[in-house]
């Protein structure tokens, strides 16, 4: 008798470990860091407090279709690149440029976005059309950007450089500077914001791509990525995320 019970609570526990081992799989999480202040791509809804844009649901997007959580951390642009440098995130996305630079110190998806450097000025400004016109101005940009670094090559024109970008637009708009380099997306955001102070003149003047930087040596969660990526652009999703965010602020 002690011996049937014995084979019979032996068995009950084998049961046990294979119904649990049959349960549904946890989801790897994918901490992402984002700089939320680059609207339309990447910014925090006044109302809601929630990070939304471009990017933020391209990424939402791949994570669904790869089946990884997302784990948002919103931090500014120059922190963000040094900590993909170290490994402090998994992945990035936030208006990056693919560059050779940054393919030293982390991965970077197929590009998902061409978003050269435009010019922005006042929308009553009259002698500046294009980057050869800033020769003897004051040209703003993001630290860390491209930015920044066209306007250093543009001999004669003084740099002035903002941890925020929304404080260059807002400093244009004021007066205090001249014009602001910035990706074409985004200078299209801010204004469609503005359309009664600010103007975006001539046409983006560099060929710049944005990619989803991922952690160097992490190479299977780029292979999901890039797989996720390859679909939703098959399937539209990325035409239907330009229209909702970029194209709405022309």
């Amino acid at each position: 008798m002690k011996r049937a019970v014995f084979l019979a609570l032996a068995i009950f526990m084998a049961l046990s470990v294979v119904l649990t081992g049959c349960g549904p799989a946890k989801q790897q999480v994918v901490t992402v860091g984002t700089d939320a202040t680059w609207p339309p791509f990447e910014m925090v809804n006044e109302q809601t407090k929630q990070l939304e844009g471009y990017d933020i649901d391209l990424m939402n997007a791949i994570a669904k279709e790869a089946g990884f959580q997302v784990k948002w951390v919103n931090i500014a642009f120059d922190p963000l690149l040094a900590g993909m440098a170290t490994g402090q995130y998994d992945a990035a996305i936030s208006v990056i440029t693919i560059t050779d630079q940054r393919k030293q110190q982390m991965l970077f998806s197929d590009p998902y976005y061409n978003a050269g450097q435009l010019v922005c000025v006042r929308k009553d400004n009259t002698d500046i059309n294009g980057p050869a016109d800033l020769k003897g101005k004051t040209a703003g940009g993001q630290v860390g950007t491209t930015g920044v670094m066209e306007i250093q090559k543009i001999q004669g024109c003084t740099l002035k450089s903002y941890d925020d970008i929304g404080q260059a637009f807002m400093d244009l708009m004021n007066g205090q500077i001249d014009a602001v380099v910035a990706d074409s997306p985004l200078v299209y955001g801010y204004v469609g914001k503005n359309p009664d102070k600010l103007k975006s003149v001539g046409q983006p003047f560099t060929d710049e791509y944005y990619g989803i930087a991922v952690k160097k040596g992490d190479q299977q969660l780029l292979d999901k990525i890039n797989k996720a990526l390859k679909t939703l652009k098959d399937n539209g999703t990325l035409d239907q995320l330009d229209n909702k965010w970029v194209k709405a602020g022309k």
